[in-house]
């Protein structure tokens, strides 16, 4: 069973070289079950999540903060009883403090989680970000249509939805290659 943050392909019908390439795999002509991909959709194609990646886990984070902390308290055992050691214990303290705090917010900043549901007629995208604010867009599913923006936005290879009088972005965290797979996978799903 894999974690929520888990990298997960499920058979989304990706050529074996695209897999290849994203994958960085030779697959000898198999299809993969697990390849780096920060999204997932449902076994009926009904439901797609994506994700921001997230390198460190909790149990990562644990370990980088100990260790620093172990390997910072190294030199301070040679000071101990004397004054230079509280002088030292603040700003030792500190980076480790300032080390905690940067890795949680990096944490906090990426738990973005979109959700695009399709049913037989509506195609409907949630966002939700990590201040718990929440954006959607609806429109009728045979008016959806992907887009891939090679050049013009915030990233190479845009990738958006437009229907219903609107554009949305979808995916914009993923990883140029990513949003290109996502972009293919959206067409084919979009279009049966």
């Amino acid at each position: 069973r894999l974690s929520a943050s888990a990298w997960c392909c499920r058979r989304t019908g990706f050529e074996n070289a695209t897999l290849s390439r994203l994958c960085g795999l030779d697959l000898g002509g198999q299809t993969p079950i697990l390849c780096p991909m920060p999204y997932t959709w449902t076994d009926d194609q009904t439901e797609l999540h994506l994700w921001p990646h997230q390198s460190l886990s909790p149990r990562g984070f644990v370990i980088v903060i100990g260790v620093t902390a172990a390997l910072i308290s190294l030199p301070l055992f040679s000071v101990l009883g004397t004054f230079v050691f509280y002088g030292l214990l603040p700003f030792l303290a500190l980076a480790v403090a300032a080390l905690w705090f940067a890795l949680g917010r990096s944490r906090r900043n990426a738990q973005v989680i979109e959700v695009l549901t399709l049913d037989a007629t509506d195609a409907h995208l949630t966002r939700r970000e990590p201040d718990g604010r929440h954006h959607e867009w609806r429109c009728n599913r045979y008016w959806a249509r992907p887009e891939l923006h090679e050049t013009g936005g915030p990233v190479p290879a845009y990738v958006t939805l437009s229907g219903g009088g609107r554009e949305v972005e979808i995916g914009a965290f993923l990883s140029e290659e990513e949003r290109r797979a996502l972009y293919d996978d959206l067409n084919r799903t979009l279009r049966p």
